[in-house]
């Protein structure tokens, strides 16, 4: 997956998720705090990100950090959350002026590549870090996971496929790839928008 460059920018130089951190209702100084962690868990990961790293960047230490971090386990968790909501609303926000079953899905993983494939995201580095999460905190982030897959379940169950096909595979299978597109792509042969539409040439089974 695309590793962030440590900028602390995801979609273009005014961040997405900066921006709904910082639309979150927190205080300008809670909002400075979710912002340096998220950079830094997308920079170093969940392991070798600790408190002490948040605090630093952001001039805080001892107690008065503590007042707005619980635990880096709940940061972690909470920011993940808002990194996923982030990129489902952008991906809603896509297909909702069309359709077509087929069109819309094209738009979701076109946009769902554009997030992956952004060199600057914080957004696919949190997400990716899953692994190196306790058992606890992963199964707090399935849950999220899963509503975040709804689109895609709600998109496939709308597409006209032969009724052969098990939508479930199906669905794991076209994620599985758009998931793993960052670990081959390589800018300047293909755009985002160019990959997702073969990605949908070559998962299109009309019913026939």
């Amino acid at each position: 997956m695309t590793q962030g460059d440590g900028r602390g920018n995801v979609d273009g130089p005014q961040s997405a998720l900066t921006g709904a951190l910082r639309e979150s209702g927190l205080s300008e100084r809670h909002s400075a705090i979710l912002e340096a962690a998220a950079a830094l868990f997308a920079e170093r990961g969940y392991a070798a990100t600790s408190v002490r790293d948040i605090g630093e960047r952001v001039g805080l230490l001892g107690g008065s950090l503590y007042h707005y971090i619980k635990s880096k386990e709940a940061l972690f968790v909470r920011i993940h959350h808002i990194a996923l909501q982030v990129a489902e609303d952008r991906i809603r926000a896509a297909i909702s002026p069309l359709s077509d079953p087929w069109a819309r899905l094209e738009a979701a993983c076109i946009t769902m590549l554009e997030i992956q494939l952004d060199p600057n995201s914080l957004t696919m580095p949190l997400m990716n870090d899953f692994a190196s999460t306790p058992a606890d905190i992963r199964e707090q982030l399935v849950e999220k996971r899963d509503t975040f897959e709804q689109v895609f379940r709600d998109l496939i169950a709308d597409l006209p496929l032969d009724p052969s096909l098990d939508r479930g595979v199906y669905r794991l299978l076209l994620l599985t790839l758009l998931n793993n597109v960052s670990g081959w792509y390589r800018p300047g042969r293909m755009t985002p928008t160019e990959i997702g539409l073969q990605v949908v040439q070559i998962f299109r089974h009309d019913l026939v």
